[in-house]
């Protein structure tokens, strides 16, 4: 057998058993986690919470003892839970809209993050006794405070809501005369009120009340929603009675011992906090380039290992390989990367694989690019005029030695502005995966947003490290290439 493709099948060796051994340790921590009932909590020792900790102030990044943490009220009844059942708190982020998924596939045990007991809901998952309730309100901007007063003043106008939230369902049912808009937090909800994109937004009075106090342009109007306070509740898995009595003990305590208002006011001093916007959000944006860069190197190698892999398949005369190769990268190229994302964060805990987000993303990060980075070194082998390879295979040379020394190189510097190209563009494409909760430069700027209640300025901010590190790539990939010419 040929060096080359002994090398390449020794490659693949190397994945199958290095996969096979993260599958057994994966499996051995999914068989502790997965089961969320309150004996096997206590075993393991942690409750896996899952929170969105873009809504102050019931959760909401804070800097703690120069670190950062995820704080809030809601967070404070999670650490009495916790400790009620002996157990310590381990907190998972993500996107709003993905807390329920990551419920039902258990990747975490409850859910605490201002969510409001639902029909739809209770279809996919059980929910404790309320701890709270909280008024639904508008959020509008202060100079048309006598233009919309009540339901009827939003005929036509733009209304926005995060998406998946009981705000949501409120707006449609309740305006259903308006131009619902459904953005992903609740920070897009109030920076598209402040700047005009949308007329208002329907908020939870306890969020908005503290965005209003920070933001003396905007004003809380109530326009007298039929659905009134809405119960605050924690969501557990269907079917685990156990648990859920454990909850509602803990909340029970709390509300005998009138715990819920400390919670509050502990969580209003760490959003008034006096330090200056660098000293508490600096880490942030440092922490989240230094992910964004991990992202793009683990990428960048991923991509051109397996499209340097698939682009051979493509160009081989085994059909199989061939087939394999066109399927994959058409499906990956005809598929978005945040749906992939979804995919493999998912799909993963379904088949017993426990990853993280960061883990997650960045496989996906890989699988994507991959399929990418196959087309550009299968257009780059097909540019190398024949005369080439019939050269090289006068002189001696077999067809593996042909592509390795010959075909590959003339390749490699034909396609180098395009593969420069598709990592600069991986380097950008990472602020996808903050939708599962992995913690790049794009998760880390809307955690500010939330957290500082300036809606514009943390992006700027963001948009400026974007630049410098996509700058900086493409003038060292630049000397690359004029080495190569």
């Amino acid at each position: 057998m040929h060096k080359f493709y002994r090398w390449v099948l020794s490659l693949i060796a190397i994945l199958f058993i290095g996969g096979g051994l993260i599958s057994t340790s994966t499996q051995t921590v999914q068989a502790a986690t997965n089961d969320s009932t309150p004996a096997a909590i206590k075993k393991r020792g942690y409750i896996i919470l899952g929170v969105s900790a873009d809504y102050a102030p019931m959760e909401f990044h804070a800097t703690v003892d120069g670190n950062d943490k995820i704080v809030g009220a809601d967070i404070s009844l999670a650490k009495k839970i916790a400790k009620d059942m002996g157990v310590k708190l381990q907190i998972k982020e993500m996107g709003f809209d993905a807390l329920i998924g990551a419920l039902k596939t258990g990747k975490v045990d409850m859910v605490i993050s201002g969510m409001s007991d639902t029909p739809e809901r209770r279809k996919q998952v059980d929910f404790s006794k309320p701890y709270t309730y909280e008024k639904q309100i508008m959020v509008i901007q202060k100079k048309d405070a006598s233009k919309y007063k009540n339901i009827a003043d939003f005929e036509g106008v733009k209304v926005g809501a995060q998406k998946q939230s009981t705000q949501e369902q409120i707006a449609k049912a309740e305006l259903p005369d308006a131009k619902i808009v459904s953005l992903e937090k609740a920070n897009d909800v109030i920076a598209q009120v402040q700047y005009g994109k949308i007329n208002a937004g329907v908020m939870s009075n306890v969020v908005a009340g503290a965005y209003v106090q920070k933001n003396q342009a905007l004003k809380i109007i109530d326009p007298k929603f039929a659905t009134g306070k809405a119960p605050t509740v924690v969501a557990i898995a269907k079917g685990n009675s156990g648990l859920t009595s454990a909850v509602n003990k803990s909340i029970k305590d709390m509300q005998k011992q009138g715990l819920w208002s400390k919670y509050m006011d502990e969580a209003y001093t760490l959003q008034n906090q006096s330090n200056s916007f660098w000293q508490k959000y600096g880490s942030f944006f440092i922490k989240g380039a230094v992910n964004t860069l991990v992202f793009a190197l683990l990428t960048v190698i991923a991509g051109t290992v397996l499209g340097t892999l698939l682009a051979l398949m493509r160009r081989s005369k085994v059909w199989i390989l061939k087939a394999i190769a066109v399927i994959y990268v058409e499906f990956i190229r005809g598929t978005p990367l945040m749906v992939q994302a979804f995919i493999v964060f998912f799909g993963t805990q379904v088949l017993g694989l426990n990853l993280s987000a960061f883990v997650a993303g960045a496989i996906a990060m890989g699988i994507n690019s991959g399929a990418y980075v196959a087309e550009i070194i299968r257009s780059g082998l097909n540019s190398v005029p024949i005369g080439q390879t019939e050269a090289a295979r006068s002189l001696g040379l077999s067809g593996t030695e042909t592509t390795r020394f010959v075909v590959l190189p003339q390749a490699i510097k034909n396609i180098w502005p395009a593969l420069g190209n598709e990592f600069v563009t991986d380097i950008k494409e990472s602020s996808v995966l903050s939708v599962i909760g992995a913690t790049e430069l794009m998760f880390e700027g809307t955690t500010v947003q939330g957290a500082s209640f300036e809606p514009f300025f943390p992006m700027m901010i963001v948009a400026l490290i974007y630049f410098a590190m996509t700058f900086i790539l493409s003038r060292l990939l630049g000397v690359v290439e004029r080495r190569m010419n």
